[in-house]
């Protein structure tokens, strides 16, 4: 993005969501003008992904457009007469319910993909940044992950979206020379995280007294990464316009259910209750992000230790309970 700052434009897919808010924020922070594109939809409370926008919403740099990305009209509208930069991060996300709902997720997470690339094609976007996910190298068993992986066994529907979504991204980049970063994020938590995601889950199970669920026998491991480096890393690539570039986005420190739940009590000051479950079909038995390519090209190094993380989730979930009274 070469343009002085302050007089940049950039449109942001799925900006209520967890990842989005935030990003848009530095953003704007920065000194950005910033267009947001969000559906509301109800995989999760709108009444949440409002809230996570109120502060936005009260300053001249940002714009809110409420639509979905399948609607070219509304991606028209979220451009507006230009754009410098489009990151998607808009998405129907969560392993789980991609099973059950595989049409859906299929209809929004390529559907839609195309319909952002063509927008950008269209209209003339010079850099599209492209939110992937771990989840898109399956079942693997070399560790750590790294780009050059094949990553043509996902195990779950989201999984094969979000690759089907890389692919696309390859096409345009070869077909209209649109310059394209892709980044795999791995396990993103921290304040305002997705009601269904573990650390928040479990969180909230634990301070309303009841059991967690506890999958398998606590040695599935994840590459939790917080927030705040994941939008260092984003901000670091949309910097960066190179051709067609893809990059892993993750902590490099893969934790134990069991370490995590660990952690979570320390955090809480509570003991933890396990209800044990079988592994949920889809879920893979471990992450790992290897940060070689993301360190040497974009300077990418995630600074947050876990136990410094959650202790931020939950002072926010804490402000969150009593600030809507409960």
């Amino acid at each position: 993005m070469a343009k002085e700052t302050g007089k940049t434009h950039v449109v942001v897919t799925g900006a209520a969501g967890f990842i989005g808010s935030h990003l848009c924020e530095r953003l704007v922070a920065e000194g950005h003008r910033v267009t947001g594109l969000d559906s509301f939809n109800r995989f999760y409370s709108p009444a949440v992904k409002r809230r996570n926008l109120a502060g936005l919403l009260a300053g001249a740099r940002f714009r809110l457009v409420r639509g979905d990305i399948r609607d070219a009209a509304a991606l028209d509208q979220a451009i507006g007469r230009g754009a410098d930069a489009l990151i998607h991060l808009a998405a129907m996300a969560g392993v789980r319910p991609s099973m059950e709902r595989p049409a859906l997720y299929q209809s929004i997470n390529v559907e839609g993909t195309v319909q952002v690339l063509e927008a950008a094609r269209r209209r003339g976007i010079r850099h599209v940044v492209f939110g992937s996910s771990s989840s898109v190298y399956g079942d693997a068993s070399r560790v750590p992950f790294r780009e050059d992986d094949p990553a043509v066994q996902p195990i779950s529907v989201y999984a094969a979206t979000k690759r089907a979504g890389e692919l696309l991204c390859h096409t345009y980049a070869s077909a209209y020379g649109l310059p394209i970063t892709m980044l795999r994020f791995f396990t993103v938590y921290g304040p305002r995280q997705r009601p269904d995601l573990a650390i928040h889950k479990f969180a909230r199970l634990m301070l309303r007294g009841e059991p967690i669920p506890f999958f398998g026998d606590g040695s599935m491991q994840r590459d939790f990464t917080y927030v705040d480096d994941i939008v260092a890393g984003v901000l670091a690539a949309l910097r960066r316009p190179a051709g067609l570039r893809l990059f892993n986005l993750g902590s490099d420190r893969p934790v134990r259910l069991d370490e995590l739940i660990r952690a979570l009590e320390q955090a809480l000051g509570l003991s933890a209750r396990l209800a044990r479950r079988p592994v949920p079909v889809g879920d893979v038995s471990r992450t790992w992000a290897d940060l070689t390519r993301a360190r040497q090209e974009l300077g990418y190094a995630p600074r947050t230790r876990l136990e410094d993380g959650l202790a931020r989730f939950v002072r926010w979930l804490r402000a969150e309970g009593r600030g809507r009274g409960s």
